[in-house]
C-alpha cells in the first residue's frame, strides 16, 4: 500500500474574509495563498510522486498549478474529494453560523450533523476515505508498495479522512486541525493507515519517503514498533 500526502488548499478569498465558501464557484487562493503554494514546490523537493489527485474546486485546482507543472504530472480530478456542500450555509459568515442552533451540533456531535439542503459529515467521510482508498490501491499497482502521492482538498475533508486513520469516531474529529496549505500523510498497509504527520508547515518533507527494505525483508511490515518507532537510519 502506498503513502498518501493530504494537502490542504492555500488559503482563499473566503478564508481571509471569514466566508464558508463550500461549492461557491469561482473562490480563489489569496496574495497567502498563491505565495503559499508556490513554495510548495520546494518543500517537496526530493519526494518522488506517482501521482497527483485534486478536488475539482478552483482553489485546489490553483494549488496543485505549480506542483504539477513542475513535476510535468496531470492532475485527476475527483468529485468525491470536493468540499462538503454545506447547503443553506454556503456564502455566509462564520460569525453568523455560530449562532445557529446546528452549530452546537457540529462542534459536539459532527457525525450527526446534516447541513439544511447540504449533506451529512457522515456522508463525507465515507466519500472521501472510499476515494483515498480506491487511488492508493491505483496508485501502488502502477508504481509499487512504496508509491508516494498526493491528494489536495479542504480541511474537513481532510479532518474526517485522518479521523478514520487515526480509529476515531468522527465525533472527535474537531480535535485535529488542518490549516490552509498545511500537509498530512498516511501510510496504508495491509492491516492498519500509519499517520506520519498532521498540520505539518516544514519546509523539508523528504524524511515521508518510505525507506527501501533491509535484506531479512520481504515487505514493509504492517506491525507497530513497540516502545515506539526507533527513527530513520542517519537521522532524518
Amino acid at each position: 500500500m502506498g503513502t498518501v500526502i493530504l494537502l490542504r488548499h492555500g488559503r482563499s478569498s473566503a478564508n481571509g474574509s471569514g466566508v464558508l465558501a463550500g461549492h461557491t464557484p469561482g473562490i480563489e487562493l489569496d496574495e497567502t495563498g498563491r505565495a503559499q503554494v508556490e513554495a510548495l514546490v520546494g518543500r517537496l523537493e526530493g519526494v518522488p510522486l506517482a501521482g497527483l489527485v485534486t478536488s475539482p474546486l478552483l482553489r485546489c485546482e490553483q494549488t496543485v498549478a505549480p506542483l504539477a507543472a513542475a513535476r510535468t504530472l496531470p492532475p485527476v480530478l475527483e468529485p468525491r474529494l470536493a468540499e462538503v456542500d454545506y447547503g443553506e450555509w454556503t456564502g455566509r459568515e462564520l460569525k453568523d453560523l455560530v449562532k445557529e442552533p446546528m452549530w452546537r451540533v457540529v462542534q459536539a456531535h459532527p457525525s450527526a450533523a446534516v447541513f439544511p439542503g447540504g449533506e451529512g459529515l457522515a456522508a463525507v467521510q465515507a466519500r472521501a476515505v472510499a476515494a483515498v482508498r480506491e487511488h492508493d490501491a491505483r496508485m501502488t499497482e502502477q508504481a509499487g508498495d512504496r508509491a508516494v502521492w498526493l491528494l489536495c482538498s479542504h480541511g474537513d475533508v481532510i479532518k474526517a479522512v485522518l479521523a478514520d486513520a487515526l480509529g476515531q469516531h468522527l465525533d472527535s474529529f474537531q480535535r485535529i486541525v488542518v490549516d490552509p496549505a498545511s500537509v498530512s500523510v498516511i501510510r496504508y498497509t495491509e492491516t492498519r493507515p500509519f499517520v506520519l504527520r498532521c498540520n505539518d508547515h516544514s519546509a523539508d518533507l523528504t524524511g515521508i519517503v518510505p525507506e527501501q527494505p533491509r535484506e531479512d525483508e520481504d515487505q514493509e511490515s504492517s506491525d507497530a514498533a513497540i516502545g515506539g518507532s526507533t527513527g530513520r537510519e542517519g537521522g532524518t
